[in-house]
């Protein structure tokens, strides 16, 4: 069982979730965060944190999202998230909902690499209609303690195409020992078995810079190339605000 502490922070972490609603008017990233290639790690129980991210496309394409998330306890460390986005593409507007697991099942060291599965579910406001669902296993791999290579492999339902998609990802961090800077550079998309338009299923470029002052906040400035499946180039600012668990 949470103590208040930790339930608190759970319920700060979900208001400010709420409030990024309002302050970010905001296409779905489907695997729930600003970086598209996911890792295995999950934060200690009773910690929470809430990512936000605004996007910005040079076809004018926009989006803005925040994902509130707290770890639980479980049999393995398993982390509850739900991602909310405003976006607007072709000039039309669009609002989402995206409730999304990550559960642990072996941890990543040094040499060793760890697996998790994540799953999450698109809800859409306009249509009133669940529009994707997605099933993700991420490997990460740790080559040191300042390298770390992420790999994704899954599977997505598109409804609105009513296409099944293969989904795929690989990503590497890069971070100074002090844990201030980290590079990360990764490349993302979807595959199927019959011909689809080539904007569907031509990868996806992602390449960010972060700086993280102190431990419990940072802030990512990321370019992006064809995120959305549109040839546009992106800039995205993303912070990360982090509530851990009482003690630490």
């Amino acid at each position: 069982m949470m103590d208040s502490t930790s339930g608190r922070a759970i319920a700060t972490a979900v208001w400010l979730g709420l409030a990024g609603i309002l302050a970010i008017p905001a296409e779905t990233h489907a695997a729930g965060a600003a970086y598209q290639v996911d890792t295995v790690e999950v934060s200690e129980a009773g910690s929470c944190k809430v990512e936000s991210w605004a996007s910005f496309a040079s076809n004018s394409d926009f989006i803005g999202a925040v994902s509130p998330a707290c770890s639980v306890p479980f049999v393995r460390p398993l982390e509850l998230s739900a991602q909310f986005n405003r976006s607007r593409s072709g000039g039309e507007w669009d609002t989402a909902a995206t409730p999304k697991f990550k559960v642990n099942l072996i941890s990543s060291a040094i040499g060793k690499p760890g697996l998790a599965v994540t799953g999450t579910v698109t809800y859409d406001f306009n249509s009133r209609d669940v529009t994707q669902v997605n099933l993700t296993v991420p490997v990460t791999l740790r080559l040191s303690d300042v390298v770390r290579i992420n790999v994704n492999g899954g599977w997505m339902l598109d409804r609105i195409l009513d296409r099944q998609f293969l989904t795929y990802g690989v990503g590497v961090d890069w971070r100074t020992p002090d844990n201030v800077w980290t590079l990360t550079a990764e490349m993302f998309g979807q595959a199927a078995n019959t011909a689809e338009q080539h904007s569907a299923t031509q990868p996806r470029y992602q390449m960010g810079l972060r700086w993280r002052p102190i431990d419990r906040w940072n802030v990512d400035v990321i370019y992006g190339r064809n995120i959305t499946g549109e040839n546009a180039n992106w800039l995205t600012i993303a912070t990360v605000l982090r509530f851990p668990p009482q003690g630490d």
